[in-house]
């Protein structure tokens, strides 16, 4: 998926480089990126949600199947905004650590959403199918805060996947719950990322909460390579 890709943000007279020498996700895996805060890991996910620009790509390729591929580096080469735009709102899902549900729509129009703006059809029936695997189907009629914080989470994890995403993103989806909660989204994830042959990049701090379940783990090596600019090296862990 990526090859060499770096990534420079600069504050004031600080500079941090995230550099990616290779990443690779295949469907039905879920990957785990893990690293304490500042390592890089917000940027990293804010490069493969595609709405962060790499400085440097050699390979940016999203192969969802042998006829639907998009070589995303040639994409931000031409800074062809509408055709990114386009890859985020088909093929993307995205769970972040709050949930991110809207608070003035119930919860199973918060599952439509997603559907009704990619014009899919069979939304409805879909939800329901979706919310009785995930044990959900008696929260469709509630908004969000009428909701657990771990109702919460697997909510915002059928959102992400309603419009069938090849590739769902989670940013510390397991950060507003208890560990026992925490454990079973990750175990919702690696499922889901099987059996519904789907590509799965969850980012934490929690390396034992996702070593024994996922199937390939990323880190983070941090040097500061001069006084006001550090670099951050995001490898495959070794299995």
């Amino acid at each position: 998926m990526l090859q060499q890709v770096v990534k420079t943000r600069q504050h004031a007279t600080n500079s941090f480089q995230l550099v990616i020498p290779e990443l690779t996700v295949r469907a039905g895996e879920f990957v785990a990126v893990v690293g304490e805060s500042g390592c890089g890991k917000s940027t990293l996910l804010d490069l493969l949600a595609l709405i962060s620009k790499p400085n440097e790509v050699s390979r940016f390729r999203l192969a969802f199947t042998e006829q639907d591929q998009t070589d995303v580096a040639s994409l931000w080469a031409r800074n062809d905004e509408n055709a990114l735009a386009s890859v985020r709102r088909r093929h993307l899902g995205y769970v972040l650590q709050t949930g991110g549900l809207l608070p003035y729509l119930s919860v199973q129009d918060n599952l439509l959403l997603p559907m009704r703006m990619n014009r899919l059809p069979g939304a409805n029936q879909r939800v329901l199918a979706m919310a009785e695997r995930m044990g959900v189907t008696d929260c469709l009629k509630r908004k969000p805060d009428a909701l657990s914080g771990g109702q919460r989470q697997r909510v915002a994890i059928l959102r992400a996947l309603s419009h069938a995403p090849r590739l769902v993103l989670a940013d510390e989806p397991t950060a507003a719950v208890d560990k026992r909660r925490a454990r079973l989204i990750v175990d919702d994830f690696r499922s889901l990322a099987r059996d519904e042959g789907l590509s799965i990049i969850m980012v934490t701090h929690d390396v034992d909460l996702v070593k024994s379940l996922a199937d390939a783990t990323y880190g983070f090596e941090v040097t500061q390579v001069a006084e006001n600019q550090v670099r951050s090296i995001c490898r495959r862990e070794p299995a």
